[in-house]
């Protein structure tokens, strides 16, 4: 079982972050393939509630070596903020963290035209403003910087000077913000080459040698696969692949080291920004579901918009990223509801819909279709095996198994590990 790809299967925040955590205990890497500070992926460990936004949520077990991919965009302020964070806790992260070489860098020229395109733009995205989409256009326009240019001074300045008179320009001229300094830049980032340069390597090479001694490998996304930019509610979407596919990218595997793709989603759904959201509640409901399961973003603090968990929008998740089966959080949440409807189809007008539609101007026409399953209407903690659920969790979970065609192989009943049941 070399590689188990563990991807979110809905908006994000589906609770990837405990997953990972929990299955890394039988893994000797974990490795995080894409995304950036933008996403936090929050571990209870200790009693204590922590986020990580950049380092993989396998960093809690101490056999388990991290690895930050070549397909992650790496914010040193971050970086370094969380490394420190950890070793606070006595968690070692020497000799077992590594940072790919060919990892691009958010600079602050990033976060500036992040946070202005989206004060400014008149269809904002409802993006974090952390500098993530600006360092991926730079790394498809070819002018980005990576963590290997900083190892070689003369070639970092000159693509630093190179972007950063373009960046000025565009700051002064057409966002009326202040120039920045290229000498502090350049000495700022030359501080942070000399802090992590026990942590980088080539990654893909560390893995390929892994997958040789048959290692196993957790892949780990951010954000979710309804947030891709190719296959997502575009352009309400992040500027990476979160989808499994992006695992081998992000990462430098090949596909046919692949054996294990679980996908994680909430009991419900929620969603962070803008964008359609067919099952969302708006009115009491949307706001009792949010109170009780804590739906506030882990990076940015926001409210999250609610709704029925859809399982439209599931199916086709687990179509793109050949979802294998599922693990399911937040079940929870749902013991206080006598009914729970589950959106089963879509519907415009007369016309009912077979797939999830790649528009986002159909996708906010679209009628749900509800199927309404009973309540269990009982609390759920302590309940450590899946035989114990009440009939109707154990309903609900079979009406999820049969829709999707794959079974739920993990269920969540809190933040804590042993909250985690495995069922057969």
């Amino acid at each position: 079982m070399p590689v188990t790809v563990v991807v979110g299967a809905q908006w994000g925040d589906e609770g990837k972050g405990k997953i990972v955590d929990f299955l890394a205990r039988d893994a000797g890497i974990v490795a995080r393939y894409q995304g950036g500070p933008n996403a936090g992926h929050t571990v209870t460990y200790k009693g204590q509630r922590l986020v990580l936004h950049l380092i993989p949520s396998g960093i809690f077990h101490p056999h388990v070596q991290c690895i930050i991919g070549n397909g992650v965009v790496i914010d040193p302020v971050t970086l370094c903020e969380e490394i420190a964070t950890l070793e606070g806790l006595g968690i070692t992260t020497a000799g077992r963290l590594y940072i790919s070489n060919r990892a691009h860098l958010i600079m602050p020229y990033h976060k500036l035209l992040d946070q202005a395109q989206e004060q400014q733009s008149p269809q904002p995205i409802g993006t974090t403003g952390r500098g993530i989409g600006p360092a991926y256009i730079d790394k498809f326009r070819r002018i980005g910087i990576r963590i290997v240019d900083l190892l070689h001074r003369e070639t970092f300045e000159a693509k630093l000077r190179a972007n950063l008179e373009e960046k000025n320009a565009l700051l002064r001229t057409l966002y009326h913000t202040e120039e920045l300094d290229v000498e502090a830049i350049v000495q700022e980032y030359l501080d942070f080459d000399a802090f992590i340069d026990p942590y980088v390597t080539d990654t893909a090479a560390l893995l390929a040698e892994a997958l040789r001694e048959q290692k196993h490998i957790i892949a780990e996304g951010a954000q979710g696969a309804l947030l891709d930019i190719d296959h997502g509610t575009y352009p309400y979407v992040t500027s990476s692949n979160p989808t499994s596919g992006g695992a081998c990218t992000g990462l430098g595997i090949p596909p046919t080291a692949i054996t294990r793709i679980l996908g994680v989603a909430k009991a419900y759904t929620t969603r962070v920004g803008y964008g359609p959201f067919p099952t969302e509640q708006t009115g009491a409901l949307g706001e009792q579901l949010r109170q009780l399961g804590g739906e506030f973003g882990a990076t940015t603090g926001r409210p999250r918009r609610c709704g029925w968990l859809d399982l439209v929008a599931l199916r086709y998740s687990v179509m793109i990223n050949g979802i294998t089966e599922l693990a399911l959080t937040k079940l929870d949440v749902l013991s206080y509801f006598p009914e729970i409807p589950v959106c089963t189809g879509y519907r415009i007008g007369s016309k009912r819909l077979r797939f999830f539609p790649p528009d986002c101007a159909t996708l906010e026409r679209v009628e749900p279709e509800y199927t309404v399953l009973p309540g269990w209407h009982k609390p759920l903690n302590g309940i450590d095996r899946p035989e114990l659920l009440p009939p109707a969790a154990r309903r609900y979970i079979a009406f999820i198994e049969d829709f999707l065609g794959i079974p739920v192989r993990m269920l969540s009943l809190g933040p804590e590990r042993e909250e985690t049941l495995v069922c057969s």
